[in-house]
């Protein structure tokens, strides 16, 4: 990766060597160019939001930037690309969207994500701390900004324009207004599920900003919901990649004595699995995790894992998510343990699941979605 201070070489986190995804991508390249071009004062409290895996916070670590993401895989990018550079711990201030953000910004760097709603959430958080004299740049690729991303920046923070495009990446360029009366943050939101989608049927789900599907119950989870194991004689139970985390409220509903552990790697999914869970007074025990999928949970402590698997990594289709989720939950299963996992009939999960367990079981199939079973053996 060229830029304006030198050659970089970030990688994705976890590292692999197969991966030809690159870190960065042009709409990096163009924003760092525009600051140097422009000779933009990157002094005062400079926090970039969004930074998809640390490329721009590395470029720009001497002047010591507040990397604000959604993301523990990004985060933990992050760290590695700034100790393969040789920048010093502390020298980035890494928060998350679920951290206080800093009460001054001069400098706001925006990679645009792919969550509109999590733009608006965060933009209207972090507009009290920007100024008159502050500095806002948003960068993305063409398809990535559009007229409502456009709408949001200028509602928000002020009047906004948008550069001539390079390489299919473009700029959002705003000039803020401290006189701007902001809308209220419509974020989180609630609603309340329909009446036959099993134990959870009539009870709360709250959405964080940039949570998949945040007004609605999809219809992959639904499916899914109709077609649960019982788990009564279950001790632990994993939702992975938990989203707003009506999966494992479903489990712990209908069995009290199931202890449910919910993990993602996006704080606001975290955030909304604890407060759906909260919110319908569930008895029994249940823990909230942060992470890349099952990594740090012990190798065969887990009974069940549930499993919505995603295929997009950002604007990337990939299966690299899915085949790390399978795997971490086939070493962290018990023996006899099962994961149980429902997604598009035509991603082929049967396949990779035979390969790791050996076995894949059809429960329930629509033309659209499947459910499959396997057990480790």
């Amino acid at each position: 990766m060229t830029t304006p201070w030198g050659e970089l070489a970030p990688i994705r986190f976890p590292e692999d060597p197969r991966d030809r995804l690159r870190a960065w991508d042009a709409s990096d390249e163009y924003l760092l160019r525009h600051l140097a071009e422009q000779d933009v004062p990157l002094s005062g409290t400079i926090v970039v939001l969004g930074d998809r895996w640390g490329a721009l916070v590395t470029a720009l670590a001497r002047h010591a930037p507040v990397q604000i993401t959604d993301s523990y895989l990004a985060q933990e990018a992050t760290r590695a690309n700034l100790a393969r550079s040789g920048v010093e711990p502390g020298t980035v201030s890494l928060l998350t969207t679920r951290d206080a953000p800093p009460e001054r910004i001069d400098v706001l760097l925006v990679r645009v994500p792919k969550s509109l709603a999590l733009l608006e959430d965060q933009l209207l958080r972090l507009a009290p701390a920007v100024h008159e004299g502050t500095v806002v740049v948003g960068a993305g690729m063409v398809k990535e900004i559009h007229t409502s991303t456009l709408n949001l920046f200028e509602r928000i923070l002020g009047p906004t324009r948008t550069s001539l495009a390079r390489k299919k990446a473009r700029l959002i360029l705003c000039t803020p207004d401290p006189s701007l009366r902001r809308p209220a943050n419509p974020w989180p939101h609630s609603y309340a599920l329909p009446g036959d989608v099993g134990p959870v049927s009539g009870h709360t789900v709250v959405n964080h900003a940039g949570v998949f599907c945040a007004d609605r119950l999809d219809i992959g989870t639904r499916f899914f919901l109709a077609h649960l194991p019982r788990t009564r004689g279950v001790r632990r139970v994993v939702d992975l990649g938990c989203g707003n985390g009506v999966v494992g409220t479903a489990v712990a509903l209908a069995d009290p004595a199931a202890e449910v552990l919910f993990v993602d790697e996006s704080f606001q999914a975290v955030a909304s699995a604890e407060a759906t869970y909260k919110a319908n007074g569930v008895p029994g025990h249940a823990e909230f995790r942060v992470g890349d999928g099952l990594s740090g949970v012990p190798s065969g402590s887990v009974d069940l894992v549930l499993n919505n698997p995603p295929f997009h990594a950002h604007q990337a289709t990939t299966d690299a998510t899915a085949w790390r989720m399978f795997t971490g939950a086939r070493r962290a299963l018990r023996p006899g343990g099962e994961l149980w996992v429902v997604g598009n009939r035509h991603l082929g999960y049967h396949v990779k699941l035979r390969r790791l367990f050996g076995n894949s079981h059809l429960v329930a199939s629509d033309p659209k979605f499947v459910v499959l079973k396997a057990v480790k053996r």
